[in-house]
């Protein structure tokens, strides 16, 4: 493997990362969604990951296969006075657990910073790499 296909493992995984974050926030923004556009609570969504395959590469990166929905059941909330609230008082709410999505939140964090990081040291080995030319 070259250097430069060091940049390429590391931007997808940046990308997937990305991904990953960005759906984590989704879900931790919609912890109290009790309709969406559907009518439905909001249902937390997870990122599924999948490697790269090309032929004659052993490792080619990581890519976002599919964005899955929980099928954790749903939070029941006793609420008499809401408006989606049934018979009996009680409001069907997402499923999102708060703790679990800062959790997530902070693993997909730091495996952004170490795709940058190893991404940083690819770099400064082509430079002396470089160097040694002088």
């Amino acid at each position: 493997m070259s250097l430069l296909g060091a940049f390429d493992i590391g931007s997808t995984g940046l990308t997937a990362q990305s991904m990953r974050l960005n759906t984590t926030a989704s879900n931790i923004a919609n912890v109290e969604s009790v309709s969406g556009p559907d009518g439905r609570p909001y249902r937390a969504r997870q990122v599924e990951f999948s490697s790269v395959y090309k032929p004659g590469q052993p490792g080619a990166g990581v890519e976002v296969s599919k964005i899955i929905e929980s099928n954790a059941p749903m939070r029941i909330e006793y609420r008499p006075g809401h408006p989606k609230a049934n018979a009996a008082g009680y409001v069907e709410m997402p499923n999102v657990n708060p703790v679990e999505e800062m959790v997530n939140m902070i693993s997909a964090s730091r495996s952004y910073q170490m795709n940058v990081e190893a991404m940083n040291v690819s770099r400064q080995l082509m430079l002396k790499t470089l160097d040694l030319g002088k």
